[in-house]
């Protein structure tokens, strides 16, 4: 479990890949709708999007020529327990998560 919480940690130290959350919170997104905003080359964004996908936190999936990304929430259900730990912490909410990384995404941009 301690190398699976590494790699969801790793993968949200990011900031790019924080935003990347932010917008699949949304809805799927294609990789070049995902790349847009990003002031990066395609390969950039698409080594973001694989250090999601190998923390769990997005899916990808090729739907005819397009490959497409989707949040995977339960993900971050093991981040939450080891937090649960500490006794500070709330349980993390979909609802919560999603106004944090809104928050962030917004905070990168200005």
């Amino acid at each position: 479990m301690s190398t699976d919480l590494d790699i969801v940690f790793s993968a949200l130290a990011d900031p790019t890949r924080r935003a990347i959350l932010s917008m699949l919170l949304e809805d799927d997104m294609a990789v070049t709708d995902v790349a847009e905003p990003f002031e990066m080359s395609l390969a950039a964004i698409s080594k973001h999007l694989s250090i999601l996908t190998r923390a769990g936190l997005i899916q990808q999936e090729k739907r005819g020529r397009v490959k497409w990304c989707k949040l995977q929430p339960d993900a971050l259900r093991s981040a939450s327990v080891w937090m649960q730990g500490f006794g500070q912490f709330e349980p993390v909410h979909l609802d919560a998560f999603e106004r944090f990384l809104a928050a962030e995404f917004h905070d990168d941009q200005a």
